[in-house]
């Protein structure tokens, strides 16, 4: 490898200072990664649902505009974290506006390929490196689809009847998961605690932190927040660290960098936060279930009405985002409101 490469630059650095957290690889990995190229479509790695088709992004404005509808139309910002290529926001924005709700955008991007497209989508939208120096003086209503799952996961993992720091070593000219210091048996969770030998758990506080701030704001300030991911409802033994590099599945600590590396989503723990920090919480929902409830059915068949001829692929792409052998049941969505909002449509 290069030694000027990030695996190159990670090999040495695990070589000459020891071998580091998974959550620090991935962090590394995936930042390289998303700075360096646009990831989605049949030319990427992977492909998702806003890109799948526009009913996706369609319904999730028509969701976010029945909320601001029911709030007595305040003033709103919205905001996207991880807005990919601006897809999602188009469509939902188009979707808005047919009931007068035309916010000011805000996207969380530090990719600036990514950047780049969101730009001819919406060159009045405003970017921010992070979160912190989105708006705090109005509502937001917020969307974080498939934002959580690139985030970095600590693992731990049973081993010889304790738990231990999983980390990645270098040995051979491939890096390898390895066992590290033993953790305090407190920090397990009490039903997890009799795991059987190599049992690992996940544990996210870059998400934590997010929802932690974001439903902070929420409660101060008013607004909405809809999460869409892959995940599960925690908490839960099982290694969900995966990768995927032109749309195959690949070893997660080959060609850091190189592949987007990703974890399930623990949905129960971000829940929890926001209820903590004084957001009523809803769901989580199925993805297919929720998009049902929406009117996914109902706009294919107003699609297939105007544009016969694309019938099949109106039909397909409903299909893809809602059945139990697409997205449907493996994407699961959470919302959050201000005290105060209405529940969201759908759950």
């Amino acid at each position: 490898m290069a030694e000027d490469s990030l695996a190159g630059r990670l090999a040495r650095a695990i070589t000459l200072g020891g071998p580091i957290p998974v959550a620090h690889f991935m962090a590394a990995a995936n930042t390289h990664y998303y700075a360096t190229r646009d990831p989605l479509g049949k030319a990427g790695d992977f492909i998702t649902a806003p890109e799948i088709s526009q009913m996706f992004g369609e319904l999730i404005g028509l969701c976010l505009a029945d909320l601001w509808l029911r709030t007595d139309k305040p003033e709103v910002h919205y905001v996207e974290l991880g807005p990919g290529r601006g897809t999602l926001a188009r469509d939902a924005g188009k979707a808005m506006a047919m009931v007068g709700l035309e916010p000011r955008v805000h996207f969380v991007e530090t990719s600036p390929v990514l950047r780049a497209s969101q730009l001819a989508l919406f060159p009045d939208a405003e970017f921010h490196d992070d979160i912190s120096t989105l708006p705090d003086h109005a509502p937001l209503i917020i969307v974080a689809n498939e934002f959580f799952d690139a985030l970095p996961v600590h693992q731990l993992i049973k081993y010889d009847g304790k738990w231990h720091q999983r980390l990645v070593g270098y040995e051979d000219s491939a890096f390898v998961p390895m066992i590290g210091n033993q953790v305090p048996d407190e920090i397990i969770p009490e039903e997890l605690q009799g795991s059987p030998q190599g049992s690992v758990i996940e544990t996210s506080p870059a998400s934590v932190a997010i929802m932690r701030d974001m439903s902070k704001r929420i409660s101060r300030q008013g607004g909405a927040m809809i999460v869409i991911d892959y995940g599960y409802k925690g908490p839960a033994v099982g290694d969900t660290l995966q990768s995927i590099r032109n749309h195959e599945h690949t070893q997660p600590f080959n060609n850091p960098g190189e592949q987007d590396m990703t974890a399930h989503v623990d949905f129960e723990t971000l829940g929890a936060v926001g209820e903590i920090e004084g957001a009523r919480v809803f769901g989580t929902v199925g993805q297919g279930q929720w998009l049902t409830r929406l009117g996914l059915v109902e706009r294919t068949n107003a699609l297939a009405n105007v544009h016969p001829a694309r019938a099949d692929q109106f039909n397909a792409e409903r299909d893809r985002l809602a059945s139990a052998d697409g997205m449907g049941d493996l994407f699961r969505v959470l919302a959050l409101t201000a005290p105060g909002w209405p529940e969201p449509d759908g759950f």
